[in-house]
């Protein structure tokens, strides 16, 4: 596999027909044309489920569970055979309201103030893509992600697996800004991005500020992006620009990015210091506390019967999805008995580097009765995928293979 972040050439990502997309394991990507803000109708609402708010209403709301108008799940049986996930079924997640459309009016005019460089400087969208491109496909997920199977029921959103997807970003790799204003300036241990979503009035601007810091030598695979799969990013993924760390939870792929900084310090904003932070259960976060940051092993799976309906009996193609974080997926396993044997399964489609996630299939024939399906995943640094959750007052980075479990109604 290849350790490397995969730079797909930029034809291959906005010409060609549907039937090389197809050839290419791609052809679900074909529908997204819909992340540039283009109106579509919602399709499939019924009269329980809650309505797409509208800065969101191009999304195929057949496929989506609205929690809120800011959190947005996917249906875990939405997520389909192919690699990427299109930009219509993708979740959404914002800390604030998103700012207002007219941010997307002139993107080229949009700025962010660059910091922490010898030579610091404010660049207009225009201006970064003309300093690089580069395109990285990758899993983005909320640090919530799996909250929903804590018993303890942390606050905040119950995401059981769909408020994460693989997308394909382009945009400028930081290490080209920051070496193009001088470099780093001596010092800088994190890299910190700072959104641009209106803040409330009469609070303290630091607790409420979307601002993240990460390792300084994250900037290594980082992009300041203005592409969400061959389309400009939407609204609701942080058009017209967004800070995109691979391999680090959605929290620190800050959206609207207005400031890029290095820092000698994490930021001091209360999201930083003390919110997505690994509390014990019934604790409070602080700064003493790990970081909710890298990704770590995972897996799921995604059919059959992952929408509650009976399974035929006799021969099935169990799939679902297997990723690493900053590590390649190097097998998974499923079992069909709740975990107690296991048989590996195999990788398909197209391998897009090492923080994308790689699709599984296991060919197993099920008798009637019920069953239940499992996945574990191993990368290449020989992590494994854990059995049970690490308890936690927030449910964060939830990895258990355990808690995803699927159960399987077979006649």
């Amino acid at each position: 596999m290849n350790p490397n972040p995969i730079s797909l050439p930029r034809r291959h990502l906005l010409v060609g027909s549907g039937a090389s997309l197809a050839a290419a394991g791609l052809a679900s990507w074909s529908r997204g044309a819909a992340a540039a803000g283009e109106a579509v109708a919602p399709t499939g609402a019924t009269a329980a489920s809650k309505p797409l708010p509208p800065y969101v209403s191009w999304k195929d709301s057949s496929s989506m569970i609205v929690h809120s108008s800011s959190t947005i799940e996917t249906r875990r049986s939405a997520f389909g055979t192919s690699v990427l996930t299109p930009a219509e079924q993708l979740y959404v997640r914002n800390n604030l309201p998103a700012p207002d459309a007219s941010i997307l009016a002139d993107r080229e005019a949009w700025e962010i103030s660059i910091e922490g460089v010898k030579n610091p400087r404010t660049l207009t969208l225009s201006e970064l893509k003309r300093m690089g491109l580069e395109t990285t496909a990758m899993v983005l997920q909320c640090s919530g992600n799996g909250r929903g199977y804590f018993p303890s029921k942390p606050s905040g959103t119950p995401w059981q697996v769909g408020a994460a997807g693989c997308v394909v970003w382009s945009g400028v790799p930081v290490r080209r800004v920051a070496e193009a204003l001088g470099g780093m300036a001596q010092g800088m241990a994190f890299m910190t991005g700072t959104g641009g979503e209106k803040l409330p009035e009469g609070l303290d601007p630091k607790s409420v500020i979307v601002e993240r810091s990460v390792p300084a030598a994250a900037m290594a695979d980082a992009l300041l992006a203005w592409e969400m799969n061959g389309a400009p990013i939407s609204l609701a993924h942080g058009g017209p620009l967004r800070l995109i760390v691979p391999g680090y939870t959605g929290v620190n792929n800050i959206k609207y990015v207005k400031r890029l900084a290095f820092t000698a310090q994490e930021s001091d904003a209360k999201i930083m210091s003390h919110g997505y932070r690994i509390s014990p259960p019934g604790g409070k976060g602080d700064p003493s506390q790990p970081s909710v940051q890298e990704m770590s092993v995972k897996s799921w799976i995604n059919g059959p019967g992952t929408d509650g309906k009976p399974v035929a009996a006799g021969d099935a193609q169990i799939h679902g999805v297997a990723f690493g974080g900053l590590h390649p997926v190097a097998k998974v396993e499923v079992s069909v008995d709740g975990g107690k044997r296991w048989t590996q399964a195999r990788l398909v489609g197209p391998d897009l580097g090492r923080y994308a996630w790689r699709q599984f299939v296991l060919a197993a024939r099920l008798p009637a009765g019920s069953h239940t399906l499992v996945s574990r995943a191993t990368d290449t640094a020989g992590n494994v995928q854990p059995e049970q959750r690490v308890e936690n007052a927030g449910g964060y980075n939830n990895t258990s293979w355990a808690d995803h479990a699927v159960k399987v109604s077979v006649a």
